[in-house]
């Protein structure tokens, strides 16, 4: 199989996250891994943008890219908010709630999907992407061998409010996917 450039750069992301895992996790001991893992981060971020840009605008959808690219990105985001939390930097309810949700919209898409009905990315949920990716990348900005000092507190701040805003729209935009596409769920008569 041939594959095109925004499926190469849905594939690089993916090959991506074990590295940004190990440069994160090796972070305490080794300060200067934390640019490494940013750098990673941000980097498989843009691909996201990219990868998508590409693939509409010169009509290079394909189902593989329907399959990995949305997979891609809950690998990303799920290592880096269970690497965060290892590390002490996001309570570990806050992560269950924010990859929870990507498993429940993952099986309801899945549910559609066997009816032949495809559900887009609402709004919602692009705002809650985008908030949570922002608040991950200034979070890998901070981590350190010591936690977060005293330096820190005013991004602490920032990040806390953050992190509170990511869970409120991972919430909204669950209620916002099974309010809107609620037949999805609805048993077909057998009969």
């Amino acid at each position: 199989m041939r594959m095109n450039l925004p499926n190469k750069l849905t594939t690089l992301r993916v090959i991506m996250v074990p590295f940004f895992v190990a440069f994160l996790l090796l972070t305490p001991s080794h300060a200067d891994f934390k640019w490494v893992a940013f750098a990673l981060f941000v980097v498989a971020s843009l691909t996201d943008l990219l990868d998508g840009y590409i693939a509409r605008k010169y009509h290079m959808i394909t189902n593989f890219g329907k399959f990995m690219d949305p997979l891609a990105d809950k690998l990303l985001v799920s290592a880096a908010l269970v690497c965060l939390t290892a590390l002490g930097f996001i309570p570990a309810w806050m992560t269950v709630v924010i990859i929870s949700r990507e498993f429940i919209i993952s099986g309801f898409r899945l549910i559609a999907a066997e009816q032949g009905r495809v559900i887009a990315a609402s709004w919602w949920g692009k705002w809650k992407t985008s908030v949570t990716m922002v608040t991950l990348a200034i979070l890998l900005l901070l981590v350190n061998d010591k936690g977060f000092g005293g330096a820190y507190q005013g991004f602490m701040t920032v990040t806390t409010v953050l992190l509170w805003l990511a869970v409120i729209l991972t919430v909204v935009s669950l209620i916002d996917y099974l309010v809107k596409n609620k037949d999805v769920m609805k048993e077909e008569d057998k009969g």
